[in-house]
């Protein structure tokens, strides 16, 4: 990453400009052509600096749902299941954890009741119980890191 990139990630944290052209006016902002900045951020994703880059939605307020979800997967089978998890469209941030539950990841899906569904999915592909988290309550926690050299 050079200067310009690490000032990309920076002013695209937040503050997204809604307009018809909204890469444009961060270009100008960041004193970059708008196919520079496209080139750029692609090439940050290419490369897993960035491994996303996209608006965060509220998906019960679009009639979807999405849930925390773990499972207590033997060692020996650890990467196969992950595998398996991985492949459903449904799930997102899958993580190892030092704990009993040892796969963490989050389901969303388009309906409520898809969520049933893609579990059923997992626990009939992998043969393990998948232990569903539902939120009880949201916080929002605004989270921007500096990137410095």
């Amino acid at each position: 990453m050079d200067p310009i990139d690490r000032q990309i990630i920076d002013t695209l944290q937040g503050g997204f400009p809604l307009c018809a052209a909204p890469y444009a006016q961060v270009a100008q902002q960041l004193g970059l052509s708008e196919d520079d900045l496209l080139q750029r951020l692609q090439r940050l994703l290419d490369t897993k600096v960035l491994t996303r880059f996209g608006p965060m939605f509220q998906v019960e307020r679009m009639g979807g749902a999405f849930v925390l979800a773990a499972m207590q997967v033997p060692e020996e089978r650890f990467d196969e299941v992950t595998q398996a998890v991985n492949a459903l469209p449904e799930v997102a941030h899958n993580y190892r954890r030092d704990h009993a539950l040892n796969m963490w990841f989050v389901l969303a899906t388009p309906s409520a009741d898809g969520i049933a569904t893609a579990i059923e999915a997992i626990e009939r592909t992998t043969g393990i119980p998948v232990h569903a988290f539902p939120k009880e309550r949201e916080y929002f926690v605004e989270m921007k890191l500096r990137v410095i050299a």
